[in-house]
């Protein structure tokens, strides 16, 4: 969370210096993002909790069923998040939080969706689960950023950036680096264009 913390403010003090005039955004993306990230650490640590007690491990194998969104469930998931969600666990609640959450992206009005996240916001630093306060500190730090995705008609994502972004890095990865720019380039072209590539690279007699 810290690192994340760190490389957007960067960002965000280096687009205020060099686009001034832009309307600076903050959208859904690395929020979903961020939830994601504290409701896991959230059942990591108490499912470890769990072990250790000798209860039953009611939230073992179920890192997605609480990160996917509903639509997205197989459907043995389906019954696995069922289950979990008759336990008073502190992965529930903060399950129940971000769905609770969802709804602050259905306002139209900047002011409104803004009245929602504070009440939102109170919610969660009453829960005591600390990654999810976590998560509310850095909203409530770049609230104006968060309300500019309502003011701009929600017509930016930063996903398909983000995701382009986690192909490169993968791309260079795989090769171990690159020493041109030229030889990134190529790799960067068939990886993205998903263009045919040898069985082999070289013929062995």
């Amino acid at each position: 969370m810290a690192q994340w913390r760190s490389t957007a403010e960067f960002r965000v003090k280096a687009i205020a210096e060099f686009a001034c005039q832009a309307l600076h955004i903050l959208d859904r993306f690395h929020i979903v993002a961020m939830l994601n990230k504290a409701i896991d650490e959230v059942r990591a640590s108490e499912h470890k909790q769990l072990q250790a007690d000798g209860y039953e491990p009611v939230l073992k194998k179920t890192r997605w069923c609480l990160l996917k969104r509903k639509e997205n469930l197989t459907e043995k998931e389906e019954i696995k998040l069922n289950t979990v969600l008759q336990y008073n666990l502190k992965s529930v609640r903060a399950y129940l939080l971000k769905e609770e959450f969802q709804v602050f992206w259905d306002y139209i009005s900047p002011h409104w969706a803004g009245k929602y996240l504070d009440r939102w916001c109170t919610r969660v630093m009453r829960s005591k689960i600390d990654p999810m306060k976590k998560v509310v500190k850095t909203i409530r730090r770049h609230k104006p950023l968060i309300l500019n995705w309502f003011r701009a008609k929600k017509a930016f994502s930063s996903g398909i950036v983000e995701g382009l972004n986690t192909k490169i890095k993968l791309t260079t990865r795989k090769s171990y680096g690159f020493r041109t720019y030229r030889c990134a380039e190529i790799a960067l072209y068939h990886a993205l264009g998903k263009l045919p590539e040898p069985e082999t690279a070289h013929r062995f007699y």
